[in-house]
């Protein structure tokens, strides 16, 4: 696995150049974690436009949240190599042409495949952005405060995509989502082009092949059964047999991590509970996000007949409510630790699901609006909290293996979501989807608890 460029020397930058870089990777970074959320809104119209059903939507959006996952680490390692400028800018390119693909896409199948080369795109962005906003910030002080920045910016992105899904959708249609991309890009081409500046780590990693085949392996395999399960039997030959590749290949990555002498993933790390329940509690609160928001898309468009603007407008109160705590757990997190803010997120998350536990055809809107607004706090909490739990106590030189393993949790934690809200939408018509949704407000409502789980291992 890769480190960041906490061990890199300070830079020369000066403090308006050094904020501008942190903009412009802001900027990347808000347009990843748009892209993970904008989709949900989107996938009605995308179904009755390429004529598929749920199962099929689930993997348009799952295509990009694994490869994504499974890439984020070696992409870092690519980027301590051979650039980390140069790397962030493929990946921006890369992440660009799979969006025109992904707007011109005329099935399902060419839908799913620019999905996953957006993935690959997104992949360079997310940690490599980061490890450029480390190493333009010397000072521990500022650098702090921008880290505090970055997690305000990437709890916005997820939450108002679905806000800005509805927007676009209602102006232009859901092919908009796609292409509301280029221009972005391209901005982001030009601004990296001309303030961000080139940097490599003192002592880049070998890159772990073995490894990224079987940890691919792993999140595609598993991912793909919780997608085709209902279809094909949780007892089928076929299921068996994906069970059997799933344990072999993890199996497998175990192995090879522990033999290899610069792992992709440092299992060690997990011998430290405070790290490895932060890593499980990353995922949950992802688990959590993308089964409100695919259960609540599905539910107020198929069962309510709302339109994709009302159903994206709908999740205001969590786009305000993640906006507003995400700093103030920065703050909170400086001042007393990550306990009191982990016990707020887990508080909310949990609230938030209980609202609609009892879902029916006919729930009040305000009662609605009101779990995505405690959902919405509580995510804003989670984030900071969890990052410093995941990496307090460790040496500098391994802070930035413990902030990309927490980076693919959360990813597969979205992934996970989406396959588990869609399993149970998928066989459910308009009038049974809000009794079918019950299990899954009891899996936010559980995600939620598991937070004051990691609260409890977490340093105060």
């Amino acid at each position: 696995m890769h480190t960041t460029s906490l061990a890199a020397p300070p830079s020369p930058l000066s403090a308006r150049r050094r904020w501008t870089v942190l903009a412009v990777c802001a900027l990347s970074m808000f347009l990843v974690g748009v892209d993970t959320t904008i989709v949900n809104v989107s996938l009605p119209e995308i179904g009755r436009g390429l004529g598929t059903g749920t199962r099929g939507l689930e993997w348009a959006v799952d295509a990009y949240t694994v490869v994504l996952a499974g890439l984020l680490i070696v992409s870092g390692a690519l980027a301590d190599r051979f650039g980390r400028r140069r790397i962030f800018q493929c990946g921006l390119i890369v992440f660009g042409l799979a969006s025109l693909a992904c707007a011109l896409a005329p099935a399902l199948g060419v839908l799913v495949g620019a999905r996953a080369a957006q993935g690959v795109g997104a992949s360079m962005l997310s940690p490599v952005a980061l490890a450029i906003v480390v190493n333009a910030m010397p000072d521990p002080r500022e650098r702090a405060r921008a880290i505090g920045v970055w997690a305000s910016v990437f709890g916005l992105s997820m939450a108002v995509g679905p806000v800005t899904g509805g927007v676009l959708i209602a102006a232009l249609g859901w092919r908009s989502v796609f292409w509301i991309n280029a221009p972005v890009v391209v901005a982001a081409l030009v601004l990296v082009a001309v303030f961000v500046p080139e940097s490599r780590a003192e002592r880049p990693r070998r890159l772990d092949l073995p490894g990224q085949v079987l940890l691919t392996a792993v999140l595609g395999l598993s991912v793909g059964v919780l997608i085709e399960g209902p279809r094909i039997g949780w007892a089928s030959p076929t299921a068996l047999v994906c069970y059997v590749l799933t344990m072999a290949a993890a199996a497998g990555f175990v192995r090879v991590e522990l033999r290899h002498g610069e792992p992709l993933v440092d299992l060690g790390l997990f011998r430290r509970p405070p790290f490895a329940s932060a890593v499980l509690g990353a995922a949950a609160v992802f688990v959590a996000l993308n089964v409100s928001l695919l259960l609540n898309t599905l539910y107020l468009q198929h069962t309510r007949g709302w339109t994709p603007l009302a159903s994206g407008a709908s999740t205001l109160p969590m786009a305000l409510g993640a906006t507003l705590c995400a700093p103030w757990s920065g703050t909170l997190v400086g001042r007393f630790g990550p306990r009191r803010p982990l016990i707020l997120a887990g508080g909310f998350i949990a609230a938030g699901g209980l609202c609609l536990t009892n879902l029916r055809q006919d729930t009040s809107v305000p009662l609605i609006l009101l779990a995505h607004l405690l959902i919405g706090v509580g995510f804003g909490f989670a984030n900071a909290p969890l990052t410093n739990t995941a990496v307090s106590g460790l040496p500098r030189s391994r802070a930035g293996v413990a902030g990309a393993i927490t980076s693919t949790a959360r990813q597969v934690g979205a992934a996970i979501g989406i396959a588990v809200a869609g399993g149970m939408a998928a066989g459910a018509g308009p009038a049974g989807l809000a009794a079918a949704s019950h299990p899954g407000w009891l899996l936010v409502t559980a995600c939620g608890l598991f937070l004051l789980v990691v609260a409890r291992v977490s340093r105060s």
